[in-house]
């Protein structure tokens, strides 16, 4: 069962996270911040419209204007919602993020899908150890793997315990840009779709570590689609594959993504998706993530009234 409907939520104070600075060499401020809630809401109102337009149902909330959250219209780091019926929350570095779980969010999602179990792993941020959802985690949901570059936002012991209360088995890597910084999110550098991956497969230093994540995706059927890292640099990893009312296959990927791409490799993923791009500059420079970021997916069972 592959997801139909995303959440989304609609900001009210976006900006530069100086919280998540550090650890993000993704995020560029932007001098006119006094713009960038304005400029985000733009980008995000016609990402919505293109999605919508494209017959993919999307639930948006509005984000509210206290506590002060200037990163949550990225929702798929603190929340994921699976087949199950489960919903898991997870810790998160930036203390500011933590702020972005919300109940309200939660009771909505039960008024419309069937919710079996809430799993709170938010209680390892008091061991200084941060697992953000599916950031820190690109998830093959056919086959239950989870891919995760390990990092300080990434940590092996909550990704254990979400292995063992999910049934999922992890493949663990570690993974660094040009400069050799460590990548705060897996999926800035991987997309795994449900017949093909995208991945920069530089970034990965370690060859034995390479190799199993190779093994691992041509093991599930899956056809990779290699990224430089400038293309990584402009979000080409930061992709997510939805299907429509129609059950088509729809590749989610922003502007600066897809001019990014040459035509080998769009070619490539035409064979399997319909690709669907909208630019969002504003949001990727102050904010450093993109389009898949902005998306959780909920592929809870809908009630049956």
């Amino acid at each position: 069962m592959y997801p139909t409907t995303l959440l989304m939520i609609r900001p009210v104070a976006f900006g530069y996270n100086e919280q998540t600075a550090e650890s993000n060499a993704f995020q560029i401020k932007d001098t006119a911040q006094q713009d960038a809630q304005e400029q985000a809401l733009k980008e995000f109102d016609r990402f919505v419209k293109i999605l919508r337009d494209n017959g993919i149902n999307v639930l948006v909330i509005e984000d509210t204007v206290t506590p002060h959250t200037p990163d949550s219209i990225f929702p798929n780091n603190w929340i994921s919602f699976h087949e199950t019926g489960d919903i898991f929350l997870y810790p998160m570095q930036a203390e500011n993020r933590r702020l972005e779980r919300r109940e309200d969010v939660i009771s909505t999602l039960e008024d419309t899908f069937k919710v079996r179990h809430v799993i709170d792993l938010s209680r390892f941020e008091k061991q200084g150890k941060y697992l953000e959802g599916t950031g820190s985690m690109v998830f093959d949901r056919e086959n239950k793997v989870a891919y995760a570059c390990l990092s300080p936002r990434t940590d092996q012991d909550v990704l254990d315990r979400f292995c063992e209360e999910s049934f999922y088995t992890a493949v663990t890597f570690h993974a660094a840009d040009q400069n050799g910084q460590a990548i705060y999110h897996t999926n800035v550098m991987m997309c795994i779709a449900s017949k093909y991956a995208v991945i920069c497969l530089d970034s990965i230093a370690d060859n034995m570590e390479r190799l199993t994540v190779i093994s691992s995706l041509e093991m599930s059927g899956k056809s990779i689609v290699n990224i430089s890292y400038d293309q990584m640099n402009h979000f080409a990893g930061n992709m997510l594959e939805v299907f429509n009312a129609q059950g088509e296959s729809l590749l989610v990927m922003s502007g600066s993504a897809h001019a990014s791409l040459d035509e080998k490799q769009i070619s490539t993923l035409e064979k399997y998706s319909r690709i669907i791009h909208s630019d969002i500059p504003v949001i990727e420079r102050n904010g450093g993530g993109s389009v898949r970021c902005m998306m959780a997916e909920v592929a809870l069972s809908p009630l049956v009234r």
